[in-house]
């Protein structure tokens, strides 16, 4: 009779391990490739200022998929918090290890001493508004990505909804594929050709003492 329970609650264990196992699967995160940072060295950040943006993007991003069991929206807010950390700071290795391993369908691990959501939200949202203020193409579109990251992280947070909105009313919808796209290359200056090509069949020379004959030919 024991052994009969026994294999009841194996069996009952091991139907309730489905589901997990079926979430699991489920669970695909094809790896981001940056291969140029949408941001010059002319972006109102210091080096050493992106980096640690970087760094607590690619923690907040950690803590969301964890926390929500890597189901699609998280994923998703992951996927932007990630590239642009990989736009900031190319080689922050938070988030190199965080893309490596999403992509093996592995959950992150939180960091210890990181920011809540509510904190990194506003931070974004203050530093953005200082970028918005600076007269350059690429600082404006940083601010915009960090006053709408604010309003996702903490919807509660009225101000970064505010100006997250109020950006949309005025600018339109935030293209985030800016940040994946391919950059063009700078073309290749031809050299000049030093040798200039030789014609095969070249003219001959005439004799000085003739010139070429013009008109019909001269009866006999």
């Amino acid at each position: 009779m024991i052994r009969f329970w026994q294999a009841v609650l194996i069996s009952w264990l091991t139907i309730s391990a489905l589901p997990a196992q079926e979430a699991l699967k489920s669970f695909a995160w094809v790896p981001l490739k940056i291969q140029s940072s949408a941001f010059s060295a002319d972006l109102g950040m210091l080096d050493a200022e992106r980096q640690e943006y970087a760094t607590n993007l690619a923690n907040c991003a950690a803590t969301g998929v964890l926390q929500a069991k890597a189901a699609p929206a998280s994923l998703e807010l992951a996927r932007r918090l990630l590239t642009l950390a990989l736009n900031l700071s190319p080689r922050n290795k938070r988030a190199i290890i965080l893309n490596f391993q999403l992509g093996k369908g592995l959950l992150p691990e939180v960091a210890k001493g990181d920011y809540s959501p509510q904190v990194l939200a506003r931070l974004l949202l203050t530093r953005g508004q200082l970028l918005a203020k600076q007269d350059s193409p690429e600082n404006f579109l940083l601010a915009r990505m960090f006053c709408q990251l604010a309003a996702e992280l903490d919807p509660k947070n009225e101000d970064a909804v505010y100006a997250s909105e109020v950006d949309r009313l005025d600018h339109g919808t935030l293209d985030w594929t800016i940040l994946t796209r391919p950059r063009p290359t700078p073309d290749a200056t031809p050299t000049p050709d030093n040798d200039p090509p030789k014609d095969n069949d070249p003219p001959k020379d005439l004799p000085k003492d003739r010139a070429p004959r013009v008109g019909p030919p001269s009866r006999p």
